[in-house]
Parts: C-alpha cells; structure tokens; sequence
C-alpha cells in the first residue's frame, strides 16, 4: 500500500479518504475507484450503515451495500479513540481527496475538519455532502426522501388527483454523488494548476432543484409552480406512454419531424398535416383531442412490434420493462452492464461503470470490501513514518 500506487484508470495515484457512508458519499468514491483512484474507506467499528439494508442479500451481504462499494480498501476505525482518530489523521493528511458526509462540523471535534486537515495538508480536495448545506440549514439531518418532499420532486410526481409519491430510487443521493465527483475532479484540476487544494460542498438540496431543470426554470423564470401530471409532460405531446393491443408503449414525439414520421407508421399521415396538431403547442394545448387518434392506431398492434416499426423510422419509443428487463435491453444493445468484480468465491457480479474512456480505461480490481478486511495492513502502513520522497 502507498500513496500513490499505480492502478490504471485516469486517476491512477489519486488517494482517497472516503469518510462517507450510506450512499450519495460511496457512490462517488465508487466511481472514482472505478477510474483508478485508491479508496480507503473509513468505517465506525459498526460498519456503513447499508451493511444491514436487507432485504435483498447475496450470500449473507446486503445488495445495497455492494452495489456502491467496489474499489476500496476498508478500515475499521473509532475516531473516539485517540489512537484510531489518528490513525484517520494520518490518512487525511498524506490524502489527494477527503470526501464525507457528517453533519456539517461533525469531523472538527476529531480534528478532520477542512481547516485542521488543510493546515497539515495544503494541497487536499476536501468534498463535503450535507442534505441542505453548512449555513441555516446545517443542523437538519439530511436523507434523500426528505429531500424529495422538500425540494418539490413528491408534488411532481403522481397522477393529478393522486397522493404525492417518491421516485423509485434515491435520485437525488445519486445525483448529488455525481455533483461531488465533477467538483472533485475540477479541484483536482485547479490544484495540478496551482498547488492549492480547496473544499468542495455539496447539499442534496441544490442538486434537487437543478435537477429538476424545466421544472425549476418554470417557477424560477416564468412564476410558474408546476404540478403532477402522472405520466405527462408539461411542454410535450405525445411524450408518455400510450397503450397499445397488449402493453402500454413509451412514445416520444418531441419535435414536428419526429411526430411525422409517427404518423405515417401509424398509417395516418394527414394527422401530422392537421393544422391543429402541425406544431408541438397545438400538440400540446389539444392533448385530449389527439390522444384518442393515436390510441386508436396503437391498440391494432402490440407494443414490441410496435416498439420494431417507430425505432426502424426514427421515432423515439420503448417498452416498459422491470429492472430485468432493462439489463436484457442493454445486453441486446452490446452495453455488456454487468462486470464481475473479485475472483472464486468473493467474485461478485457488478453493474458496470457508465463512462467509457478510449485511452484510460475504467477497472474493476477489488470487489466490496468486508468490514476492516485491509485495516491491518492499513494501520501498519498509516502508522510508519515516512521519508523525504516516499510514496
């Protein structure tokens, strides 16, 4: 083990301290991990808390927990005990990157706060993810469905005189995973300029509202408040899924060419020419007109020969498939999702990482880590001095 320990992948010799748990933090030290970097993550002698979310399992291991935490190294450290808290403050120092998600302030009674950490090591990224940032919002704890209700995503989700419901995944811990990854490797970047690290802050909260992009810039810029539509969209039509002889298909007509060809494969080429439907605001304000012509066509076959005729013309559809499906769909497509990460009995079957590089390949090299399993070598490598020009 050592700082700068070559492992391919564009951010090969990049250390991380991976602080965080649960998922928002794991996710982005995953995929940093993925692209070369080494991850030591830093766990309470309990565990990350994902460990025990079952539920499903694989062997006796929560899928959760393995879904996010391949590519490290863990230790097992209780930064209540002295010795251990300097064990983690050996790591933050000889660390390219510190990524955690305490409390905002939580880490400074252990003296790995961005300041102490910075003071001892000038060039650190030090990425912090809070649910709603380090000022008034600080003390509320931050969870992704909390997020969801507060942030508007619930109200935008459901049918019209429905209950508001959650999206099917933690979107927004996803999306501000990903918003951490892009700040570290800008500060990465700013620092191979300068020499100077910086801290990095992310909050669930503003990921939320950037994320919800259309929907936010109809309030922000039009005053606008949006609200549930089920499976409509505001500005679009026909952008939903439609039922067809047997299961309801996803079609996607976002512009005049695209509804054009949709018709004549419908075989109702005059329709794309009705002065009513020509332009996508007809479209859209005469929804309730157009919808039963469309169906009318679409319930005379079903939706995978459907789903063959609209993508050969050019016309953006899909089944809706459940998670099985999906993998099958981008097996079909030569996406190869899957990765087996591991070898014999710890072999362990991943989805495979979304980037793609020509040149710098992503890696699989280590499959999610058992509780402590590097902490001896981590411990004895943390706890020798180093010399001038070590690695």
């Amino acid at each position: 083990m050592t700082d700068n320990a070559v492992t391919g992948g564009p951010l090969s010799g990049v250390l991380v301290a991976d602080f965080s748990r649960v998922l928002a933090g794991p996710y982005a030290t995953m995929l940093l991990a993925d692209m070369g970097a080494q991850v030591v993550k830093v766990e309470g002698p309990k565990g990350d808390d994902t460990r025990s979310w079952t539920p499903p399992v694989r062997g006796d291991v929560s899928t959760y927990y393995l879904g996010v935490n391949r590519g490290k190294r863990s230790i097992a450290l209780d930064l209540r005990d002295e010795a251990d808290a300097r064990v983690a403050r050996e790591l933050a120092r000889r660390a390219d990157v510190l990524i955690e998600n305490f409390k905002p302030g939580g880490l400074a009674k252990y003296g790995l706060d961005f300041e102490t950490v910075r003071a001892g090591n000038s060039g650190v990224v030090y990425a912090s993810i809070s649910g709603f940032g380090s000022g008034a919002g600080r003390h509320v704890p931050g969870y992704d469905l909390m997020v969801q209700a507060m942030s508007g995503l619930m109200s935008l989700t459901g049918e019209p005189d429905g209950p508001p419901y959650r999206a099917g995944i933690s979107v927004f811990d996803v999306m501000a995973g990903n918003h951490a990854v892009i700040g570290i490797l800008a500060a990465l970047r700013h620092r191979d300029a300068t020499g100077r690290g910086q801290h990095v802050e992310v909050n669930l909260l503003s990921s939320a509202l950037t994320g919800l992009v259309n929907h936010s810039s109809a309030y922000v810029s039009g005053g606008v408040v949006p609200y549930r539509m089920g499976n409509a969209h505001p500005s679009v039509f026909p952008y939903e899924p439609l039922p067809t002889a047997d299961n309801d298909i996803i079609v996607a007509a976002a512009n005049d060419g695209q509804f054009r060809r949709l018709c004549e494969v419908l075989g109702i080429p005059e329709i794309a020419d009705d002065p009513r439907f020509a332009r996508n605001a007809g479209r859209t304000a005469r929804r309730d007109e157009l919808r039963p012509i469309l169906v009318e066509q679409l319930t005379k076959r079903g939706a995978v020969e459907w789903f063959e005729l609209l993508v050969e013309a050019g016309v953006p559809s899909g089944p809706i498939n459940t998670i099985d499906g999906g993998f099958a769909m981008a097996e079909r497509f030569g996406l190869d999702p899957i990765v087996e990460v591991g070898e014999g009995e710890r072999a362990i079957p991943t989805t495979r990482h979304p980037i793609r590089f020509s040149e710098t390949p992503v890696g699989y090299a280590l499959p999610p880590p058992e509780l402590d399993e590097h902490g001896a070598e981590l411990r004895a490598w943390l706890t020798t001095p180093r010399e001038d020009g070590d690695d």
